[in-house]
């Protein structure tokens, strides 16, 4: 049994889910969105052979300072790992789309933490391009969020659509992940 822990990275919000391989036992599967838990008892199956085992965001207050939304990431992000205990932790690589520069450098800084808590609790990592994930779940490697949403609800017979976007997200990367690492 293999888990992985995928992170859609942010300042303000954070996805994030734990997946593992079939035959993991029995954790019980949960979604949390904006208005908190759900998605019944047991974990959910996906196609690709991995259960869901715990999926839901980090919310920053835009507020705080760079810095301190900085410590608080990484603070949550280590109560994630020791709970959950994964053996990888993936996340999207850098990209900056030459109408929004600055977004990059932003999202640089939450990655940045992802990539240090993940080598501090001595875990595997696996860098994937957003264009891999999109592919790789939805067979577009262009889809849209709301498609993400749909194929991971499809994917793993969820009962609604993981909200917000950001945990769809990182529930494609965490399965795309693990596809890789088996």
């Amino acid at each position: 049994m293999v888990k992985v822990l995928g992170i859609d990275p942010g300042l303000r919000v954070t996805g994030y889910a734990c997946i593992e391989s079939a035959g993991g036992g029995g954790a019980a599967g949960r979604v949390v969105g904006a208005g908190g838990a759900g998605g019944g008892s047991g974990a959910h199956r996906a196609g690709f052979g991995s259960a869901l085992v715990e999926a839901g965001v980090i919310r920053l207050s835009s507020k705080s300072s760079v810095a301190d939304r900085l410590v608080e990431l990484e603070r949550d992000l280590a109560e994630i790992i020791e709970r959950q205990r994964p053996a990888v932790v993936a996340v999207e690589k850098l990209y900056a789309h030459y109408a929004h520069p600055t977004t990059a450098i932003v999202m640089g800084h939450a990655r940045g933490v992802v990539l240090l808590q993940a080598r501090r609790a001595g875990l595997g990592i696996v860098e994937l391009g957003a264009t891999e994930v999109k592919k790789s779940l939805t067979g577009n490697g262009h889809a849209s969020k709301s498609q993400m949403q749909d194929g991971v609800k499809s994917l793993l017979g969820l009962p609604r659509r993981p909200e917000p976007a950001d945990v769809a997200d990182a529930i494609a990367i965490a399965l795309c992940a693990m596809r890789r690492w088996k």
